[in-house]
């Protein structure tokens, strides 16, 4: 009877310490969203895509993002796209073109701009508020998290996240599908200074077993915090983004 009341009490704090662990491994993510981005911001960024032959093509794009379910992004370069917009809401996508009757629906995995990178990747949403997360490992410098998606519509299935212990950033994201394939890396590089306490890396870049050769960069030249009315993120305001900036 002792030896089973023991087994019974030590599987309930196997239980316990289990829940435990994966509260702070999510609050642990959302400090390191918090670290990434504020809470509401404006952004203005360049995104390089690379083809094996060595031929690039570049996108500025300024980005508005109001709590963890809405972005919009409006295209300024190339001349040939300015006035696109995209508009972001928890995991549906429009696409607004000049001349066009209304806004089109866009998925998540397609990606408007070609490149390693996918619409979701671009208006990318707070990890937290798509995934639940697990510490794999630890040690004096960083962690390692496993990223499990919340609900079927997200991106990827799950995600392995490195995250640098000093000013909790991450370093590198891998991405998979549900059957474990590899589908993307994304390396976070150059720490920036962005001014009102944000420090983060600039850069993204990404690469895929899937595109051999091809590369794409997310460079970031300025995050500012702004307060931002939800009108802004309408179907109907997606033609007057250039009016924010």
């Amino acid at each position: 009877m002792r030896k089973i009341r023991t087994i019974i009490s030590m599987t309930i704090l196997a239980v316990v310490s289990g829940m435990l662990f994966g509260q702070n491994a999510n609050e642990l993510l959302k400090q390191i969203d918090e670290n990434l981005m504020p809470e509401s911001y404006e952004s203005y960024r360049k995104l390089i895509n690379e083809e094996p032959d060595g031929t690039a093509k570049e996108y500025v794009f300024y980005t508005v993002k109001k709590d963890n379910d809405k972005v919009a992004m409006l295209y300024i370069e190339p001349a040939s796209d300015r006035g696109r917009a995209t508009l972001r809401l928890d995991e549906n996508m429009w696409m607004y073109i000049p001349n066009v009757g209304r806004p089109i629906r866009i998925t998540s995995m397609q990606s408007v701009v070609g490149g390693v990178f996918n619409n979701s990747d671009i208006m990318h949403l707070d990890y937290s508020a798509e995934y639940d997360a697990d510490i794999l490992s630890e040690d004096d410098t960083g962690y390692v998290l496993n990223l499990k998606a919340n609900n079927k519509t997200v991106a990827y299935d799950h995600l392995k996240m490195w995250v640098i212990k000093d000013g909790l950033t991450i370093e590198k994201i891998e991405c998979y599908s549900a059957t474990e394939m590899l589908l993307k890396t994304l390396e976070f590089k150059n720490m920036k200074d962005f001014g009102n306490g944000l420090v983060r890396p600039s850069v993204i870049e990404t690469y895929s077993p899937l595109y051999k050769g091809y590369r794409s960069l997310m460079i970031y030249a300025t995050i500012a915090p702004r307060k931002l009315p939800d009108e802004v993120f309408t179907l109907n305001y997606l033609s007057r983004l250039e009016e924010l900036r």
